[in-house]
């Protein structure tokens, strides 16, 4: 007689074991799935032991898109000015081959530059409010990247990979560290207009928990969608809360603990906690109007009225334990960014009066509020510029050398390091890859480049590849 298969003994799936246990320890566990502090999930944005004891808590990025003039802001080449004019094949030698191919002559600075502070260091006029900040500055000057076209430079700069998908820095920083306020993303971009190439992917998590995706908010206007309850009564929007809640614990519970599900209900609970925070914080009539000048609020150009809402609301956000904060660029003359090709003066004039002032502010407030020895500021584009000109008034791509520069946080106020050939063309001491960078910055938030890993594909990954070393010698 053949058994019946419906009495068959059989091994339970673990989602069907977590249906069945659903009044019992299923239940427990899926309370602490379901919960924003529970620092054990995947999801989590809970604080994290970092690997040793941090310099940094915050990191402040203030992404210059389209690449800002290495030897027109804070790489003096006095040669440029004796060659001004000559063929470079001959006053340079050997020219690498160049995004547009419209090699024009040597191009001296159209900008003067002098020595600030008590450092001395070397920084054109076309950054004269940050100049004033030389002592706090630590400039990278031999920085190069290996893609000379934007989109893939970006995510180079952000993810450690110049092809779209891997997770951004700052996705890994929460990742490996939590946040400290539990009411707001980990990972914020305050996006002044101007969405970099690459797109939103330059902020995503990749392979990563969707926790850590970078959340953009508007500097201007409505900060980002829904932010303000469509319900009139709070008791109303509660009662929606609480059924989101009981069924997003059911579908949790039958997915049998699914790391995306989880991801998904998370945001959503930290969404309607949103709610009640980003109001507060994007509303600055509660800053002097001291402060508010500072930063240029009052100023007559709207572009720098944007980017100083952008380094307020970047220096309250560290106050409220905000881990990483991108800054984007306001879009100014257009989507032109950084990226002079052609009327170098305009683009690169316009672009720093919008910057400037706000970026000055930023340090010097933070700095007074005694936040900036915790907060590591970095300011870069994804590449350099050329020291000769791209027809006659433009500068094309230049990924052999270019300048960043740090402050805050664990770096050597006031320094110069590395160097490129006196043409500022090519990083000939110190030279650093961006996977130096990457590590450089990890480590002054506490975290080991090499132990902070995913494992995806079937195999640990990390921000840094395999390859990536500290920059010890800028460390204070």
């Amino acid at each position: 007689m053949k058994a019946n298969p419906l009495f068959l003994p059989r091994q339970l799936s673990r989602r069907a074991l977590l249906a069945g246990a659903a009044n019992g320890f299923g239940a427990l566990a899926l309370r602490a799935l379901a919960s924003p502090s529970a620092a054990n999930t995947p999801a989590s944005l809970a604080p994290r032991t970092p690997h040793f004891v941090p310099r940094a808590r915050s990191v402040i990025f203030l992404f210059m898109e389209g690449a800002v003039s290495q030897v027109d802001s804070f790489d003096y080449k006095p040669m440029l000015e004796r060659h001004h004019g000559k063929d470079p094949r001959q006053a340079i030698g050997k020219l690498e081959k160049t995004q547009f191919e419209n090699i024009g002559t040597v191009l001296k600075s159209p900008w003067k530059f002098a020595q600030h502070g008590r450092s001395g260091l070397w920084i054109s006029d076309l950054f004269p409010h940050v100049a004033r900040q030389a002592d706090e500055l630590c400039v990278i000057r031999s920085m190069t990247s290996v893609f000379p076209e934007h989109t893939s430079a970006n995510y180079f700069l952000h993810s450690g990979l110049g092809l779209q998908g891997r997770p951004s820095i700052g996705a890994w920083v929460s990742y490996g560290l939590g946040s400290f306020n539990q009411d707001l993303p980990g990972f914020v971009v305050l996006n002044g207009g101007q969405i970099p190439s690459g797109g939103l992917d330059c902020f995503g998590s990749g392979f990563l928990p969707a926790t850590y995706q970078g959340s953009l908010l508007n500097a201007n206007g409505t900060p980002l969608a829904n932010v303000v309850p469509a319900e009139k009564a709070p008791a109303l929007q509660l009662a929606k809360r609480r059924l989101a809640e009981k069924l997003n614990r059911a579908g949790l519970l039958a997915a049998g603990g699914d790391d995306a599900l989880e991801s998904a209900i998370a945001n959503a609970e930290l969404a309607a906690r949103m709610q009640t925070t980003i109001p507060e914080l994007m509303e600055l009539t509660g800053e002097s109007a001291a402060t508010r000048r500072l930063y240029g609020l009052d100023s007559t150009y709207p572009h720098t009225r944007t980017y100083a809402r952008q380094c307020l609301i970047a220096r309250r956000m560290v106050e409220r334990g905000v881990r990483f904060i991108e800054l984007t660029i306001p879009m100014v003359d257009g989507y032109s960014r950084w990226d002079a090709h052609g009327g170098l003066v305009k683009n690169h004039g316009d672009n720093a009066r919008a910057v400037d002032q706000p970026i000055a502010a930023l340090l010097a407030d933070l700095r007074q509020r005694g936040l900036l020895d915790e907060t590591l500021v970095v300011w870069a584009g994804e590449f350099g510029r050329t020291p000769f000109a791209q027809g006659s008034d433009g500068r094309d791509h230049n990924e052999f050398g270019f300048s960043v520069w740090l402050a805050g946080g664990g770096v050597r106020p006031g320094i110069a390091f590395g160097e490129t050939d006196d043409w500022g063309y090519k990083a000939v001491q110190d030279k650093l890859e961006m996977y130096d960078l990457h590590a450089t910055i990890l480590h002054l938030l506490g975290l080991d480049h090499t132990r902070l890993t995913f494992r995806f594909g079937g195999r640990d990954i990390r921000l840094t590849d395999v390859a990536g070393k500290v920059v010890s010698q800028i460390l204070a």
